[in-house]
């Protein structure tokens, strides 16, 4: 009888359940790939996970890895719908929630109000103890006041208690010794401490991180929980890896103890999957784009390395500050428009689309459950986009009755008529897009044309065309299953995890030698940690960079540098990579001597990661797959007579040219008349714009 392994990622996002399921047969070598998607279910996220396993048809106790991503953390920071907490910090730093920074994103607004702490200021209690910069003590902790300000949180209804003290990324001992303390006196309660999350400097981002990462462990604990305990009343017994922000997988025991670390584990799945795409079709640059059903987000790979900074905050807009998070996270840019964005006119008779979403209920007027406003997917349905007789695979009759009158009040605001408003909308949602991707390219210093665009979601096939031939680059990539690929992405993941710590040093000679040391001491501290999660210690690997600043700058350029022992020519690399790295992003660069403030270092183990095999290509005649012919308006482009291809039964070799439309389950493919089309070994659609040069 032949062993099989059965995989499966979930991803849970804001409209819908995402499954992927690989079965391989070890004989055979052979693999089978089953996707899935169901409505998301909240508050209770873990039924959507329990309902798409059920509607795949797949039996829990086949399964012998699982990885799930959620938005359990971001939903709950957003909707503050977390615990009620408390916060203890050093003497004289009660304040620093309210503090904040001093800039304002609304510079001209005198009335400007700093968005509100998450811990009103009587729930933020001090203690005396003083540690210097260095990790030095110079004031001993002082914790006779402990006892009465746990008294009070219980009288105040505290559910969880973040601990932060002043430069206790160097040196962690008094909050150690007050953790340990609260535990003794008050088990029942939640308690985390700064130096659990991150080892930067940056007191405000480090207690802010502490404070949202307490306000969120008790929901995502009991989410995680539900969720074990669902899965195992299933007869669940494989391994659980819960999706983080890093673009790698944890524990589920790791992850409930500092949940924040998953504030953004679906998008980083995502464009995980897109730098492991890339590597597999020789494509090491990627813009990636993900389209869902409420946002669209987009990220840039360079090398084939998905970029992960600290600088992340939430609500952070043109008028709001925001809140720093200050752990791993991808670097993305994240915008409101996606397929249930909601088209509106404001008091000028202007035409725009996002933020608002419909959601999945009551959605987009055309799934007919009562949604009243026009989408972006209303307009895509409307302009013969996609196809209205298989809307969702065939699993929603389209309402298009709803959606005209949707669209025809909206068009009515403004004075023209129907089909001209839902040009409008796809035009707009289409440079609402465009511009986050200069965002991420530009705006850093990257050419788009030297990248490959690759998109998924449910909604990236249907706008990136449009936005690879606006932006310039040769080619668009539409992988396997687009409408699933954050889940895919998860298949790819490794576990994973980032280490930051702040070290000041001077970049002269003789610094190599104590960043090697310093290096070698958190890869100790990894391997420690690799080896307590049962991964054998020669199964790590390890990725080096160094965070580098001109002398007296405030922030800081992150270098990679070869592993091992480094000698003096290397430090010679590493200063001129640096003042390469400088000028690309800031157009210049500086005689002045340059500083390092921290490292980073990543590690990472595989852990049933999956291994894609490539099919030989066949004839290029796309015929076959040819479903038949209908008008369809591109918008800027024009209305074309456009085939339209069943997604299912292209093959490797196949090619053909737009203008074009290609229709699976999960999403639909809109091909600019012009483009050529070819599918690879993976069933991926490689499409080259009339713009750029042939392959």
């Amino acid at each position: 009888m032949s062993r099989k392994t059965i995989r499966v990622t979930t991803d849970v996002g804001g409209t819908f359940t995402d499954l992927v399921c690989f079965e391989t047969d070890h004989a055979t070598g052979e693999s089978h790939v089953l996707t899935a998607k169901s409505d998301t279910t909240p508050p209770n996220f873990e039924q959507g996970v329990l309902n798409v396993i059920e509607k795949a048809g797949i039996t829990a106790s086949t399964i012998d890895f699982l990885a799930h991503g959620t938005t359990v953390v971001i939903n709950a920071l957003t909707e503050r719908k977390g615990a009620k907490v408390g916060l203890i910090s050093t003497e004289g730093f009660r304040d620093i929630l309210e503090i904040a920074r001093g800039n304002r994103p609304d510079f001209f607004n005198l009335n400007y109000r700093k968005p509100p702490p998450f811990v009103p200021r009587h729930l933020r209690a001090e203690l005396p103890g003083r540690l210097s910069y260095k990790g030095e003590e110079s004031a001993p902790l002082d914790m006779a006041g402990l006892p009465s300000i746990i008294d009070m949180f219980r009288a105040e209804g505290v559910q969880a208690i973040a601990v932060c003290f002043l430069h206790s990324y160097t040196n962690p001992s008094h909050e150690q010794a007050v953790t340990a303390e609260i535990r003794r006196l008050w088990p029942e309660v939640s308690v985390v401490a700064s130096h659990q999350i991150t080892r930067e400097w940056r007191e405000y981002e480090r207690t802010n991180t502490t404070v949202l990462s307490a306000y969120v462990q008790p929901v995502a604990e009991r989410y995680l929980s539900r969720l074990r305990s669902g899965l195992n009343d299933r007869g669940f017994a494989g391994n659980l890896f819960i999706m983080q922000s890093n673009c790698g997988v944890d524990s589920v025991d790791s992850t409930a103890a500092t949940p924040i670390t998953m504030v953004e584990s679906g998008p980083a799945s995502g464009f995980w999957g897109a730098a492991e795409l890339g590597r597999m079709i020789g494509e090491p640059n990627v813009l990636a784009l993900d389209i869902g059903g409420t946002t669209a987000k987009c990220s840039l790979i360079e090398n084939g390395q998905v970029r992960i900074m600290t600088d992340y905050w939430i609500e952070r807009d043109r008028t709001s500050a925001g809140y720093p998070i200050m752990v791993p996270v991808v670097d993305l840019v994240e915008i409101g428009n996606g397929g249930g964005s909601i088209a509106w006119v404001d008091e000028f008779a202007k035409l725009h689309v996002g933020p608002k979403s419909a959601g999945a209920s009551p959605g987009p007027a055309a799934y007919g459950r009562g949604g009243t406003d026009a989408t972006t997917t209303d307009a895509n349905l409307w302009l013969g986009r996609i196809n209205r007789d298989y809307f969702c695979g065939g699993s929603v009759k389209a309402d298009m009755e709803a959606a005209e009158r949707a669209l025809e009040a909206l068009g009515a605001k403004i004075g023209i008529s129907t089909t001209d408003v839902a040009r409008g909308i796809i035009r707009i949602a289409n440079n609402n897009m465009t511009n986050a991707l200069k965002l991420i390219s530009l705006n850093r210093g990257f050419d788009p044309r030297d990248f490959t665009l690759v998109a998924f979601g449910g909604g990236g096939a249907m706008h990136a065309v449009a936005l690879g031939m606006e932006l310039g680059v040769r080619k668009v990539v539409i992988p396997a299953s687009a409408s699933v690929f954050s889940a895919w992405g998860m298949m790819m993941s490794d576990l994973r995890h980032d280490y930051f710590v702040t070290r000041l040093m001077d970049m002269a000679e003789g610094a190599e030698s104590a960043i090697a040391t310093l290096f070698a001491e958190i890869e100790a501290a990894a391997t420690k940690r690799f080896v307590q999660e049962s991964v054998p210690a020669e199964s790590i690997r390890f990725i080096r960079y160094v965070k580098l600043r001109y002398q007296n700058q405030e922030h800081t350029t992150e270098v990679p540098i070869p592993a091992g022992d480094l000698a003096a020519r290397h430090l010679a690399d590493i200063l001129a990579a640096f003042h390469q790295t400088y000028e690309r992003e800031y157009t210049y660069r500086l005689d002045a001597p340059v500083e390092m403030v921290g490292v980073h270092l990543v590690a990472s183990a595989a852990v049933g990661k999956l291994n894609m095999k490539e099919r030989p290509s066949g004839p290029p005649d796309a015929d076959g797959a040819l479903k038949g012919r209908r008008q369809v308006d591109y918008a800027q482009d024009g209305l074309h007579e456009a085939a339209i291809y069943n997604g299912d039964r292209l093959a490797p070799g196949m090619r053909f040219q737009g203008p074009a439309i290609v229709e699976d389950s999960g999403t639909t493919i809109v091909i600019h008349p012009g483009n050529t089309v070819s599918v690879d070994g993976y069933g991926n659609l490689h499409i080259l714009l009339v713009s750029g040069e042939a392959a």
